[in-house]
């Protein structure tokens, strides 16, 4: 394993995150292919053992299932000083705003009920899950800074946001002495390449870490076009939401995928990683069976050359915007898409 400071913070992280949201209760959310805390905890003790120490969760998880999954096995595994827990916050619900709880109530109330989740005094990463367009962003840095200073979270993150989103949010950070965001975590792979327009060039200059998911494109890039099979496949419909529509045009890149694969004897999960470790700084990557997180640490050793690397992306076409980000706009607040964490919902 390879590691590297996670942006602007003293924290040194595996270039591999595991991605934990297939961990949890499968009755508890609207994912029945999550997997059970037997099988999780396994996953997550064999990413250990490969040297992962990034891990990254949320409350919205299968009802904050997969935080007590991933806290109780990282309390058996590990020390808690050689791992990194990221984990990630809802937007105030209609009935929080309705009753007059702020927004640094509810992300003191979050932060609350992640630690309690976990079994931990804090986060190594506290991260903004989705643009709150009913809450000031004052407020949100603000409410982000004090757990902060309560030792709460060490550092925090934004996901599923725009590049002026960020700028915006840091620039009112700076101004009032607050906290910055030093992270984000957005939809970044070979067949999603829109990231590549304004938020990575400016993730660059701020030396931000970009720390994307949705790596492997919900498997499509670790299989040949039209091999599925596995249950995520057949029941994530965020996922065909996600990738349907272009289908057929990444399917050309999937291909050349495969070929590079069949050339260097690997998987394609080693190629499609390899690829996307040449932009970021660690890509969040799902595990569901100890070969996949095998597969991805693998990648860390993979090295492209330069033609390889245009090769693969010299096929792709500009796509429309999807999921999250499609709905990151005042009007969406209560589009379809919705993840149930039990009495909250977040459109992801």
């Amino acid at each position: 394993m390879k590691y590297t400071k996670l942006g602007n913070s003293d924290l040194s992280v595996s270039r591999i995150c595991m991605g934990c949201m297939g961990f949890g209760d499968s009755s508890r959310g609207q994912h029945r292919w999550t997997i059970d805390e037997e099988h999780s905890r396994e996953i997550i003790k064999r990413g250990l053992e490969l040297g992962v120490n990034f891990y990254d969760t949320a409350i919205a998880y299968q009802s904050g299932t997969s935080e007590q999954y991933v806290g109780r096995a990282l309390r058996d595994f590990a020390k808690r000083d050689d791992v990194v827990v990221a984990t990630k916050f809802l937007p105030r619900t209609q009935e929080e705003i309705e009753s007059g709880i702020s927004g640094q109530q509810h992300i003191e109330n979050m932060i609350n009920t992640s630690l309690q989740n976990l079994g931990m005094d804090y986060v190594d990463l506290y991260i903004y899950h989705m643009w709150d367009w009913q809450t000031s962003i004052y407020d949100i840095m603000d409410g982000l800074n004090r757990i902060v200073k309560a030792g709460k979270a060490r550092y925090i993150g934004i996901s599923n946001c725009f590049a002026w989103q960020i700028a915006k949010a840091n620039a009112i950070a700076e101004r009032e002495g607050f906290a910055r965001f030093v992270s984000v975590q957005g939809h970044y792979n070979l067949i999603f390449r829109e990231e590549e327009r304004e938020m990575v060039p400016y993730c660059k200059e701020e030396n931000i870490a970009l720390t994307p998911y949705s790596a492997l494109a919900s498997g499509r890039l670790s299989r040949r076009p039209g091999v599925g099979g596995t249950k995520r496949a057949e029941e994530d419909a965020y996922a065909k939401f996600k990738y349907d529509a272009t289908a057929q045009q990444d399917n050309v890149i999937i291909s050349r995928v495969a070929e590079l694969a069949k050339r260097h004897e690997v998987t394609m999960t080693e190629v499609s990683l390899a690829w996307l470790l040449t932009k970021v700084t660690a890509p969040v990557v799902g595990a569901t069976k100890l070969h996949h997180i095998e597969g991805a640490v693998k990648a860390v050793d993979l090295a492209l050359t330069p033609e390889e690397i245009h090769y693969l992306e010299e096929p792709y076409v500009p796509h429309p915007l999807a999921g999250v980000m499609a709905q990151n706009k005042p009007a969406a607040a209560t589009e379809q898409h919705v993840w149930s964490t039990g009495d909250q919902t977040i459109g992801k």
